[in-house]
């Protein structure tokens, strides 16, 4: 919290003091918990894994909400718990209107917490996933070493170490070519680390529609789909001296650019018949905004949700999915999605040849039939949360098409949605305890939804 004060000191803000008695308060705390914790392990087991991670995400986003609060830029502690856990799990969803007039201290905190937030998730990814066996990382066979059966080990801090360098290089070049296009290097520094991030905050109430600049569009086409690339994918990539070959012989890296691909073709068609949209502009802006929604990014320049039912559809379907596995994108993940479909593929085989042995594979890595439960379990449980968080934020007297567009987007971690929650509006007029029930939600597909309910096990507790 230091780097916010320091921010708020050289534009001549205000709010120094806020920042840094939300500072000390970390500090209090990590000394308490320091003192009375007791001896570090030497080494962490799955389950000290999965506690750790659970109680951080929800730990990180109380005390981010300090600044917000402390500072009276949001009053209320529902919102400002919201807006913090919002960009901790890089959502992207927003309950503060008027960006354009705040203090370039408390946005700079926004964008910090989604660029923290995202470097988490691939820490995450890498770290505690694999030991999930719900399909992606555990199958990534790239020459990054990852944990040893269930044991969080040393080979696991170098490697994410390295992660941080790329990430780190990734949005300082990402900056730059923001820079390069026209933005202030304030704007170009905070969208660089929600882009990476593949967060969504902005610093202006127009987000990256405020920029009227194709370069600028384009260029945040092509980070945020390199962000919602697998993160190994990237480090064996710059083992190689970043070939791409590793990355068109990655089977989930092909089927994201195809189906990334097909989308923004589908829409600009489906647009260009109901409205006549083409040309140049107008085909960026659709790119923008397709990529924007199928990496959960929620960049927006224009509003999607004006477009023709059958867009809107795919947009919202395309949520779901989201990004590859190991990155910082939210959804189910394009991994999962396609050792779904394999898997739905090997059943119908399976109805004409009853006595055949049917493998499903990935490159030339078989899938075991555990894997293949797991994943089937792990769908069932976040289609079966998203309605219940759907249904819950209907009996709270929101509108229909707004909560399950709100469920959608929060527990994919896109960030806006349709309806009232739309990409011109935010989350500020929904009910607080509408607010909380999403703020659940982001934090549960961010944690993979296992994450959270492997706690909720007696056994999990038990030596």
């Amino acid at each position: 919290m230091m780097l916010p004060a320091m921010v708020a000191l050289y534009y001549n803000a205000g709010h120094i003091f806020q920042f840094l008695e939300a500072g000390s308060i970390v500090v209090v705390i990590g000394l308490v918990m320091m003192r009375y914790g007791g001896a570090a392990p030497t080494q962490l087991s799955h389950r000290d894994g999965f506690l750790i991670v659970a109680l951080a995400w929800l730990m990180l986003s109380l005390i981010g909400a300090v600044p917000f609060w402390t500072t009276g830029t949001l009053p209320s502690v529902i919102d400002a718990m919201f807006e913090s856990a919002s960009g901790l799990t890089t959502t992207g969803a927003t309950v503060l209107t008027g960006l354009d007039n705040l203090p370039h201290s408390i946005l700079f905190w926004r964008s910090m917490q989604e660029w923290l937030g995202g470097m988490g998730i691939i820490v995450l990814a890498v770290a505690v996933m694999p030991l999930l066996g719900v399909g992606g990382m555990q199958l990534f066979k790239a020459e990054t070493p990852g944990p040893v059966k269930d044991k969080l080990t040393a080979r696991v801090t170098e490697t994410a170490k390295l992660l941080w360098y790329l990430y780190l290089s990734m949005t300082a070049v990402c900056a730059l070519a923001y820079w390069l296009g026209g933005m202030s290097p304030f704007d170009a520094v905070n969208h660089a680390m929600c882009t990476v991030a593949i967060g969504g905050f902005s610093t202006h109430d127009a987000s990256f529609g405020y920029f009227d600049s194709n370069y600028l569009r384009l260029m945040a086409v092509f980070f945020m789909l390199l962000a919602g690339i697998n993160f190994t994918l990237h480090f064996a990539a710059a083992l190689r001296g970043f070939s791409v070959r590793t990355y068109v012989q990655d089977e989930e890296f092909r089927a994201y650019i195809l189906w990334v691909t097909l989308l923004v073709l589908a829409v600009f068609m489906l647009l260009s018949v109901d409205q006549g949209l083409g040309g140049e502009n107008g085909f960026v802006d659709i790119l923008f905004n397709v990529v924007s929604v199928a990496t959960t990014t929620g960049f927006a320049v224009s509003d999607y949700g004006q477009w023709p039912p059958g867009a809107t559809m795919l947009l919202l379907m395309t949520m779901f999915i989201g990004a590859c596995a190991g990155s910082t994108g939210g959804g189910m993940k394009v991994m999962r999605i396609l050792l779904l479909f394999r898997q739905g593929m090997r059943e119908i085989r399976r109805l004409v040849h009853p006595h055949g042995i049917i493998h499903i594979k990935v490159g030339r890595h078989r899938v075991s039939s555990d894997v293949t439960e797991a994943l089937w379990g792990f769908a069932v449980l976040f289609l079966v949360c998203y309605i219940i968080i759907a249904m819950m934020l209907a009996f709270t007297g929101v509108d229909m098409v707004t909560a399950f567009s709100a469920a959608a987007a929060c527990i994919t971690n896109t960030g806006p949605g349709f309806g009232a929650v739309g990409p011109a509006g935010n989350y500020a007029a929904m009910p607080d305890m509408s607010k909380g029930v999403l703020i659940f939600g982001m934090l549960l597909g961010r944690l993979e939804i296992y994450t959270f309910f492997v706690m909720l096990v007696p056994e999990f507790w038990r030596d």
